[in-house]
């Protein structure tokens, strides 16, 4: 997710307090994780947090911020989101550079532009201006060249088309 008026990405989520000295369940939204790392500021719709210290916890991450130290204060952080900058990293490939891209078929017929990118389960979708839902498994271009190439099964667009 794309907080696209200031520019920060959804990097995770608090889902729930653990135990009482104010440490909280985090699931992140990104394969990232050193946005936890120590040190690390997150913001979150009521303000910055700061990370004091992680650990692993299964599929999550049990995590103490500097800014909450009991139970009440960690309960007061459920289903809070939490934003961060984007990585400049030129080797790694980032979803949320998709944002705004023309995307055309292999005879460079244009199908519109990517408004967003769902998380689904089999695949991630990009979400077009024209309606069309496209599974990023298709893309056969660089993701970082404009216009993107996709290579669909016959009849995907002709779903979305009047």
């Amino acid at each position: 997710m794309n907080d696209s008026d200031s520019g920060l990405l959804e990097v995770g989520r608090v889902t729930k307090a653990h135990g009482l000295n104010g440490e909280v369940v985090v699931v992140l939204t990104t394969d990232r994780d050193e946005r936890l790392d120590p040190g690390n500021e997150l913001v979150t719709p009521s303000g910055i947090l700061t990370v004091d210290r992680r650990r692993p916890h299964q599929d999550r991450w049990i995590v103490k911020f500097a800014e909450c130290d009991d139970r009440s204060g960690a309960e007061a952080l459920n289903s809070t989101p939490l934003f961060a900058e984007p990585i400049d990293d030129d080797q790694t490939f980032w979803v949320h550079d998709l944002i705004g891209s023309v995307v055309v078929t292999p005879d460079g017929i244009s199908r519109g532009v990517v408004e967003s990118v769902i998380d689904a389960p089999a695949s991630d979708l990009l979400s077009l201006d024209s309606g069309a839902l496209v599974p990023v498994a298709f893309i056969v271009s660089e993701p970082r060249e404009d216009p993107i190439v996709v290579d669909t099964p016959d009849g995907l667009f002709e779903l979305f088309e009047n």
